[in-house]
């Protein structure tokens, strides 16, 4: 039956068989320390991979990794990788690499979302090339990257309760968390395919022995190459994604909410499932996909990236990292850091040390070699150890539309503060004009309709404006380009 047939198309993907004009075009191998594999690259090139050795480093909040590494060895050329965590893949002994995931995100995960049998997990493609096919995959949210605050694989989740003490068990993130505006943002799919299952309904075929598990706010998709797309927490499904019917790439699926077991905040939850090499379904990571399918659809000039979040306690030094930042012209790239005390700092790793508790949210600004600019913001989330049972407020904030704003047109702000129910809320669009309040309830229902606070404005000149909400000493950034041209950007 389809169960069947679904089963065998992943396993001979994974075994090389490109059936698929849309079939992944890398390759993926579970290794332990010291073992050899040799394996055949998209393409028919051979690579010998040894996984040479594993680490990870923990913070000192709840133990929790925050980077894990595998060293390796591809034909005869040794690179370190670091897993997840919004890496792409690297070059190395003429082809192109990254690890998924290694055992120590097991030692305290609440779950085992991959599959993964061994040490590590590596993927490899050809040198140079796609990562993805041509016309394969779309970004499956209509709004600019990062255009608010996302948990991507295997980042310990934070946004909705933030980092606390404890031994409990870590959820490391699977799957991407796209941070949106509840109710405006559409949810589109990223591969065309087949609707396995739309809210509680659930074709009969996949109803056991594979990856669905049906809910009100998600929709499962069966693409061509075998995977299965995973939409949740959505406020609404689109009423022609019905199970059994055909979703085209692109076509709209539903609109971006915070149902389910979302936490409070409004994302969308999206996931590609695989049978991977253990014979088991688990999370494909897909962040580098979707980083390649969002630079084909919108041709971005440079792309900022101060994630992820980091977790230290008062009077601890971090680090916060921008390497991970990208441009497409060729020459340096500037970076410059403005830190919540006022302080400045260049350079794309930089120190810092915090007295206070507290969630705090670091702008970074890159500029390329041909003076185009580009924004994100650094969560710090700093806890107090004399007082373990007080974690410091956080602010979730959103915004819709992203791209194409024109001067004069309205952009709808939305806003949920967690961890407190004192004060409220303070906007400062960034382009001197009154400070506007709203008052959100807190998170104190999670899936409370009116949960969000929502106000509008409207810049008046093009420009690049950041926009700052706090409450309760928790900070939110979010960036609001202003094109005279209305251009996406």
């Amino acid at each position: 039956m389809a169960n069947t047939a679904y089963r065998r198309i992943g396993l001979g993907l994974l075994a090389g068989n490109l059936a698929f004009a849309g079939a992944p075009l890398f390759r993926v191998v579970d290794l332990n320390v010291g073992e050899t594999a040799k394996v055949e690259v998209a393409g028919g090139k051979a690579a010998t991979v040894k996984l040479l050795a594993t680490g990870e480093t923990r913070d000192r909040v709840r133990s929790a990794v925050r980077s894990a590494q595998a060293e390796v060895e591809v034909n005869g050329a040794r690179t370190r990788l670091s897993c997840g965590n919004y890496q792409l893949p690297v070059a190395a002994g003429g082809v192109q690499v990254d690890c998924a995931v290694t055992r120590a995100y097991y030692s305290n995960t609440n779950a085992d979302h991959w599959a993964l049998a061994k040490d590590a997990r590596l993927r490899l493609w050809p040198a140079g090339g796609p990562l993805m096919p041509p016309g394969a995959m779309v970004y499956p949210v209509r709004q600019r990257w990062f255009a608010g605050r996302t948990q991507m694989a295997n980042e310990p989740t934070y946004v909705d309760g933030g980092e606390s003490f404890g031994e409990r068990r870590i959820y490391y993130h699977a799957g991407l968390d796209i941070g949106g505006a509840e109710g405006l943002t559409e949810v589109v799919a990223a591969m065309g395919g087949t609707v396995a299952s739309a809210g509680r309904e659930v074709l009969d075929q996949y109803r056991t022995g594979g990856p669905v598990r049906a809910r009100y706010d998600r929709v499962y998709v069966l693409d061509d190459s075998g995977w299965m797309e995973l939409y949740a927490h959505l406020q609404a499904i689109d009423p022609a994604v019905r199970p059994g019917s055909r979703v085209s790439l692109g076509q709209k699926i539903g609109v971006l909410g915070k149902e389910g077991d979302s936490g409070g905040w409004s994302h969308l939850h999206f996931e590609i499932l695989a049978l991977q090499p253990s014979g088991k379904w688990g999370t494909l990571e897909g962040y580098a996909l979707l980083w390649e399918a969002y630079q084909r659809q919108y041709r971005p000039d440079l792309i900022a990236v101060a994630r992820p979040h980091v977790a230290a306690l008062t009077g601890e030094t971090v680090v916060l990292d921008a390497a991970r930042s990208w441009s497409r012209a060729p020459g340096a790239v500037r970076y410059e850091w403005t830190f919540s005390d006022g302080a400045t700092a260049a350079g794309a790793r930089v120190e810092r040390t915090y007295a206070r508790p507290g969630v705090y949210s670091e702008i970074l600004k890159i500029t390329d070699a041909r003076g185009r600019t580009a924004w994100d913001f650094a969560t710090v989330d700093v806890l107090d150890p004399a007082h373990r049972d007080q974690a410091p407020p956080s602010i979730h904030a959103a915004c819709w539309p992203t791209m194409g704003i024109r001067p004069g047109a309205p952009v709808t702000f939305k806003v949920r503060t967690f961890g407190t129910q004192a004060g409220e809320e303070t906007w400062d669009f960034g382009d001197g004009s009154a400070k506007v309040t709203t008052r959100s309830d807190g998170n104190a229902v999670a899936l409370a309709k009116d949960g969000y606070a929502a106000t509008t404005h409207a810049f008046a000149k093009p420009g690049d404006y950041i926009v700052r909400v706090e409450r309760e000493r928790a900070v939110a950034h979010l960036h609001v380009r202003v094109d005279a041209a209305g251009r996406a950007r």
